[in-house]
C-alpha cells in the first residue's frame, strides 16, 4: 500500500524537524519515496550513498558489517535519523513488513539545514517585505532583509549560492541589501557595466533584448529568481535589460562583494585521527548541530553549541582552550569556525564532518 507524503512526516525527522512549515513544504518537492515489499532487500535496487534515507513506514532488519542485527521500526527513535550514516556498513537488510523509505539528496539537505540554522540567529526578528500587490515600502526597507527566497532550495541547488563557501554565509547576510522598486523601474540596462547581482524577493520582472532594432522578451522573472551574475563573473557588459512589471523588493549584492564571497576563506581542517590526538591533549570537541542530532550521535566529551547560537558563545567559550568543530558534513562547522576564529578563538574543523568517520574508527 502506498502512502502520501506530507509535512507531518518530514517534521518528525532529524534534522529536518527544525524547519518551519514553509520550508517543509518546499522540501517535499525534493523528496522521493520508495515502497518496499515484505521480504525484499530495501537497498538492493538503490543504495545509501549520497542520500539521507529514512524509514517512514513499516519495519526492516539491518545486518551490519560487524555482525550485529538491528530491527528498526518506523515509529522508533532510530528511524528519526538517516539510516547507515555513522554505524558500521550495512551489508544486508530485509523488510519485515511492507515498508516505505524516504530519500533526500545529502548535499541539498545539508545546505538547507546549514542556511536555516545559521540564518535563524542572524535574521531573527527581521520582517519580510510586502507582497507585490502592496505599495512599495519606504526607504527603510534596506534595514530589513527578507529571507525565504534568499536561500530557497532551488537557489541552494543550482544558483550562485550553491557555490558559496559556507563560511561566508554570515558575511553575505551582512552585506546583501534590500531595496524597494516600482513597476516600470529599469533595474539593469543592456550595454551597461555590471554593478550588482540581484534576487527578486517580491514582485515580477521581465528580461528583454534588442534584436534588429526590435525589443524582444526573453524571460519573465518571479520571486526567488536571480539575475545579473553573468556580467559580474565575465566582466562583460549587460547583455539584456530587466524591467520591473510590478512593485516589489529586490535583494542586491555589489560586484566586489559578490566576487569576494565566492572565494573560500582560509580555515584550518584536521582529520579524525589527528583530532583525536588533540582532544587527548586537551582540545574540546564542539558540536554545532541541532540538539537532537547532538543527543543522537555526539562524539565523546563534545560540547553542544548549535550554529544558530554560535555568536552567543563568544565570551563564554574559554579562549585558552583549543576547539575542534564538527557537524555532519563540515559545512555548519566551517561557518561556526569562521565566526569563532574572527573572535580570536583557536578552532579547527573536522575535515569531512561525521560522515567521514566510521564507527570502526571510533
Amino acid at each position: 500500500m502506498s502512502y502520501a507524503l506530507d509535512i507531518k512526516v518530514l517534521a518528525s525527522l532529524e534534522p529536518i524537524a527544525a524547519f518551519g512549515a514553509a520550508r517543509l513544504r518546499e522540501l517535499l518537492d525534493y523528496c522521493h519515496t520508495e515502497n518496499i515489499a515484505r521480504g525484499t532487500d530495501p537497498f538492493k535496487a538503490h543504495g545509501l550513498a549520497g542520500q539521507s534515507v529514512y524509514l517512514v513506514r513499516g519495519e526492516i532488519e539491518l545486518i551490519y558489517q560487524d555482525g550485529n542485527r538491528v530491527v528498526v521500526n518506523a515509529h522508533s527513535e532510530w528511524a528519526k535519523h538517516p539510516l547507515g550514516k555513522r554505524q558500521p556498513n550495512i551489508v544486508g537488510a530485509t523488510a519485515l513488513v511492507d515498508s516505505q523509505l524516504l530519500r533526500i539528496d545529502d548535499d541539498l539537505l545539508d545546505r538547507m539545514v546549514t542556511w536555516d540554522q545559521f540564518s535563524s540567529h542572524d535574521l531573527a526578528g527581521i520582517s519580510h517585505g510586502p507582497s507585490a500587490s502592496e505599495p512599495a515600502p519606504d526607504a527603510d526597507v534596506n534595514k530589513r532583509l527578507p529571507t525565504a527566497s534568499l536561500f530557497s532550495a532551488e537557489n541552494l541547488k543550482s544558483g550562485p549560492f550553491a557555490h558559496l563557501p559556507t563560511a561566508n554565509i554570515g558575511e553575505l547576510l551582512q552585506r546583501i541589501e534590500a531595496i524597494a522598486v516600482w513597476a516600470d523601474d529599469v533595474i539593469i540596462r543592456e550595454g551597461d557595466e555590471g554593478d550588482y547581482y540581484y534576487l527578486i524577493d517580491t514582485g515580477r520582472a521581465q528580461v528583454t533584448r534588442r534584436v534588429d532594432g526590435v525589443e524582444r522578451v526573453l524571460a519573465d522573472l518571479k520571486a526567488g529568481d536571480v539575475f545579473g551574475e553573468e556580467a559580474l563573473i565575465s566582466e562583460a557588459k549587460r547583455n539584456a535589460t530587466v524591467t520591473m512589471q510590478s512593485n516589489g523588493v529586490l535583494l542586491r549584492l555589489g560586484r566586489q562583494d559578490f566576487l569576494a564571497l565566492l572565494q573560500e576563506p582560509l580555515l584550518r581542517k584536521v582529520g579524525y585521527v589527528q583530532a583525536q590526538k588533540s582532544v587527548a591533549e586537551g582540545a574540546v570537541w564542539l558540536d554545532v548541530r541541532h540538539p537532537p542530532e547532538y543527543r543522537y550521535d555526539r562524539l565523546p566529551g563534545a560540547v553542544s553549541v548549535p550554529l544558530n547560537d554560535i555568536r552567543n558563545a563568544i565570551g563564554v567559550l574559554d579562549k585558552d582552550k583549543k576547539y575542534i568543530a564538527y557537524c555532519q558534513s563540515g559545512r555548519r562547522s566551517a561557518a561556526a569556525a569562521f565566526i569563532l576564529a574572527q573572535a580570536g578563538y583557536d578552532v579547527q574543523i573536522l575535515d569531512g564532518g561525521l560522515w567521514s568517520v566510521s564507527a570502526a574508527e571510533q
